[in-house]
């Protein structure tokens, strides 16, 4: 019954989901369908630093990627074995030609194969609500629709996030933004990962290859009893992309 439920939320995804240009990221993560415990709280903080990127804005008034830091409060509960709910609050940003700046929130609805990480294949499908500050993206409210595809092949993990964004604009302008990790665990604690991020245009239209957003990305992992770390730098492949991006999640479980 949950397989079939959580196809069923993947088809609506894709059949509701309407979509979004090239925009801002305060999340640089690749989802593996692993969730906070039953009824526990994690708290992940998102951290990215891009020393060399853009000097023009994607639109007027918009934060420039050059220079600038950018990242979030993750919030999320274990609400069903199978459901975790988050919250990212608040986005924010410094530098990028503005100084420090709030740029909005998200809610988040992620829906899992129960304890991915027992099985050799697993899914998911996770969904996200922004509200956007003007100078983070001009457009007010969008969504992120994440399908979750993996492979679990000791000591090796695949998996793919074919993501869509929209911002309720048509199916003709379903954003593809997939990104993909390949990492090799060293042991329970240690794992070091190749990952690539790219924002290809529409379902559409895709851009030409030179115009798309496209970087590859070397990262370690720690896995330690109270806390996780995933550190990692990106280097663009592409004229488009920002040339160089750091990354920095730590992540902790708690309770009440």
């Amino acid at each position: 019954m949950m397989r079939w439920t959580l196809l069923g939320l993947c088809l609506a995804g894709f059949v509701l989901a309407p979509l979004a240009a090239r925009a801002q990221t305060d999340e640089i993560q690749v989802y593996d369908a692993g969730i906070a415990p039953l009824h526990q709280f994690n708290l992940t903080t998102h951290t990215n630093f891009t020393p060399d990127g853009a000097t023009t804005p994607f639109a007027p008034g918009v934060i420039l990627s050059n220079h600038s830091t950018n990242g979030s409060l993750e919030w999320a509960y274990g609400a069903e074995p199978w459901m975790e709910l988050g919250l990212y609050m608040p986005l924010y940003s410094f530098g990028g030609g503005r100084g420090p700046s709030i740029d909005g929130a998200k809610l988040r609805l992620l829906f899992v194969r129960p304890h991915a990480e027992d099985h050799t294949f697993f899914y998911g499908m996770n969904f996200e609500f922004s509200y956007n500050a003007r100078h983070w993206d001009p457009r007010r409210y969008t969504q992120e629709i994440r399908p979750i595809i993996g492979l679990h092949l000791h000591p090796w993990d695949i998996i793919f996030n074919p993501v869509l964004d929209n911002n309720w604009t048509g199916f003709s302008t379903l954003q593809f933004n997939p990104c993909a990790r390949i990492a090799y665990n060293l042991n329970p604690h240690w794992a070091i990962a190749g990952e690539e991020y790219a924002q290809r245009g529409t379902l559409a239209r895709l851009l030409p290859v030179n115009q798309q957003f496209q970087q590859v990305w070397a990262v370690v992992d720690h896995y330690g009893a109270a806390v996780d770390i995933e550190a990692g730098v990106g280097i663009g492949v592409t004229s488009a992309s920002d040339k160089m991006t750091l990354k920095l999640l730590v992540s902790r479980n708690f309770s009440f």
